[in-house]
């Protein structure tokens, strides 16, 4: 009787774990994803060592492992949001940048300063910490760089660290259907210069 009873609790118990992994696997896939941040491209909204959480619903729903979209294919992103996407360069890495051009814009940087449309486009978020203004080589277009028009299906995006961001100046535009996500909040963050987590980020809204 009571090995019946054993194995009957270990079946519930695997059961429920089972049921509790299906579970997590669905929201991983289609409501929430953590990411952690691994450089400092999107200072200081974001430091390196801050982990967040992603809601995974506001631009469509993407098919687990591939970019194709079963559902709100072609929602495009608001400027101004901070999105996680597949990069286009190598589909196994995830990059994490703000939206600044939306498809039809034209987008220009003149010695640092951002055009959207000839209406220059600052946000609070940003930061420059090199004053230099790079003007030959391959990193000019870092400061200066198009104009160039947003085509249809794509977005243009940049780091809030101006100057330590490695985005659409260099390698292009990101498909829409490549956006994975809306970065949300912020659940832990670890500082490994100083070897302390950094409680006061902990449940930040990212904006």
């Amino acid at each position: 009787m009571n090995k019946n009873k054993q194995k009957s609790a270990a079946r519930d118990w695997a059961e429920a774990l089972v049921v509790a992994f299906i579970i997590a696997m669905i929201i991983r896939a289609f409501v929430l994803q953590a990411y952690r941040i691994p450089s400092s491209s999107m200072e200081d909204t974001l430091l390196k060592g801050d982990h967040i959480l992603a809601t995974k619903y506001n631009y469509g729903l993407t098919i687990p492992f591939t970019t194709d979209k079963f559902w709100g294919a072609g929602k495009v992103p608001a400027r101004g949001d901070i999105v996680i996407f597949t990069f286009p360069g190598n589909k196994s890495m995830d990059f994490v940048k703000r939206v600044v051009g939306l498809p039809g814009d034209t987008i220009e940087v003149r010695d640092k300063k951002v055009y959207v449309n000839g209406e220059p486009y600052k946000i609070i978020h940003e930061k420059h910490t090199d004053p230099f203004i790079l003007t030959q080589g391959q990193g000019k277009v870092r400061d200066n760089f198009g104009p160039i028009t947003v085509d249809p299906g794509h977005c243009f995006v940049m780091g809030d660290n101006r100057d330590q961001s490695y985005d659409s100046r260099f390698w292009g535009l990101v498909p829409i259907e490549n956006i994975k996500g809306k970065a949300f909040v912020i659940y832990f963050s670890w500082d490994s210069a100083r070897h302390w987590i950094r409680f006061g980020r902990i449940g930040d809204l990212i904006r």
